[in-house]
């Protein structure tokens, strides 16, 4: 089993009365570790970690780690301020890790020769392995499938995170094997597993985590017919997730069943109640 194969859960990061919500988070990773999950990507995306600051991130994942061994977690780590990327990511390595979650620098848009300096920077000042993000429907900027390919044959850079959505590319790097791929688009997850890649870093999979973790076990024991059922059963589930801009569906869910409140920070906004009746009615049918 490779080192970062599996289901990991990109985090949410609860909120109450505008606050980090501690108690909440501590009751959500220990329902998603009895699920059998992978580990947790903290302070990414989904855990919104833009609306939060580095000490707050920070205390998000001091708290996670007293809960979940170190081997199981990765720290997201974004900006475009390199120098300010390099000092924080300093701040993160003095905690032990199983890597560090970075994308392509936003907004600026460098050129493909100032995007390998980029990540080739971070991965030479890294202690633990990096994991690139490749998603540049937010970051701007479409890192190239020869530049990606140059990029992660750095011994540094241990997995990627595939949102670029272009099938090519991902068989590129699965066939390539420099790098562990896992998807980062959830209705991607079944094929993924299936074409070789190694798992995902999932928003959805914070629901039903063990029905995710099923359909890893299923591809990898090759029962693909019942790995087939299984996602078919959570699709419904995946489409839903993403009704609204996401962390606000797999808020309101996680609300629906009592996990944490449905608080997001500005400017994202919680989802239109007809999203919410719809997340109800899903989230009956996929059952317990």
């Amino acid at each position: 089993m490779s080192t970062f194969r599996g289901i990991w859960i990109a985090l949410a990061t609860p909120f109450r009365g505008g606050e980090i919500d501690f108690p909440a988070l501590h009751t959500l990773v220990s329902r998603l570790l009895e699920d059998g999950v992978r580990g947790f990507v903290v302070c990414g995306t989904t855990g919104e970690a833009a609306a939060l600051s580095h000490d707050e991130q920070l205390a998000v994942l001091d708290a996670v780690l007293q809960w979940v061994p170190p081997h199981q977690v990765i720290m997201g780590l974004a900006g475009n301020n390199l120098r300010e990327l390099l000092a924080f990511q300093q701040q993160i390595q003095s905690r032990p890790l199983a890597g560090v979650l970075v994308p392509a620098p936003y907004y600026i848009r460098p050129s493909q020769a100032g995007l390998e300096v980029f990540f080739r920077t971070l991965a030479d000042a890294s202690r633990v392995p990096l994991v690139l993000y490749d998603i540049p429907y937010r970051t701007g900027v479409r890192i190239e499938r020869e530049t990606l390919r140059r990029i992660v044959r750095h011994p540094r850079i241990a997995a990627i995170k595939d949102c670029a959505g272009d099938i090519e590319t991902t068989l590129a790097l699965i066939a390539d094997g420099e790098v562990e791929v896992l998807t980062g688009e959830d209705l991607q997850i079944f094929s993924n597993l299936c074409l070789g890649g190694a798992g995902a870093i999932s928003a959805s999979a914070h629901i039903r985590a063990d029905l995710f973790v099923r359909m890893q076990r299923q591809v990898d024991s090759g029962d693909v017919s019942a790995a087939r059922g299984t996602f078919y059963r959570l699709l419904p589930w995946i489409q839903a997730a993403f009704a609204e801009p996401n962390p606000a569906a797999i808020k309101a869910a996680l609300a629906l069943q009592g996990m944490i409140a449905d608080e997001l920070r500005e400017p994202m906004q919680s989802c239109a109640p007809a999203t919410v009746e719809r997340l109800r009615r899903v989230l009956e049918a996929l059952g317990d």
